[in-house]
């Protein structure tokens, strides 16, 4: 089993084993790929994965392969934006960045600061008011940043239903492309 993952006009890719480095107008990404049933090559402006049997599970690794590939491309074309919106009831939480760490303060009255990891060199948080904004190139560190700041903000041994409190996703996003409109999703 073999796919082509053909790149844009721009791109620049380079493979090695089983890593795959992405270059777009200056921004650079690279995934690794840990698993033995797949080849890597490049050839004629597409990355090739070849599969090294016809197995069920070597097919389906096979294909997220090559999705990966493609959220890579559309992560250095537009770049992928995730919004998230701060909700409290009562205690208002503080939420600031500090360094590779957002540092949330007063949830729920907590006197400890609960502190969520931003994944990723390019990835970038920006808190608007009541909106934190997760923006990146790579779609797997975004969303790793954004399920560490849910996670961040899980209420414990409380009534779900009453203490609705925390930082909840609430939309999902390509970036802006050159000519001004926005790609949804």
């Amino acid at each position: 089993m073999e796919k082509r993952v053909i790149l844009p006009e721009g791109f620049e890719a380079e493979v090695k084993r089983n890593c795959v480095v992405l270059r777009y107008n200056g921004k650079e990404e690279q995934k690794t790929f840990r698993t033995k049933v797949i080849e890597l090559g490049f050839e004629d402006g597409a990355i090739l994965v070849r599969g090294i049997n016809e197995k069920r599970k070597t097919i389906a690794i096979v294909n997220t392969t090559v999705r990966c590939i493609e959220n890579l491309v559309k992560g250095l074309q537009y770049g992928y934006e995730y919004k998230m919106r701060i909700i409290h009831s009562h205690f208002p939480m503080n939420v600031q960045v500090s360094g590779r760490e957002v540092i949330i303060t007063n949830f729920t009255g907590e006197k400890k600061p609960r502190k969520a990891k931003i994944v990723g060199a390019n990835t970038i948080v920006e808190i608007k008011g009541k909106d934190v904004i997760v923006r990146g190139t790579n779609k797997e560190h975004v969303g790793q940043t954004v399920a560490n700041i849910e996670s961040a903000t899980r209420v414990k041994r409380k009534d779900l239903r009453v203490f609705q409190d925390g930082i909840y996703l609430v939309e999902k996003r390509l970036m802006e492309k050159a000519g001004g409109e926005a790609h949804e999703k």
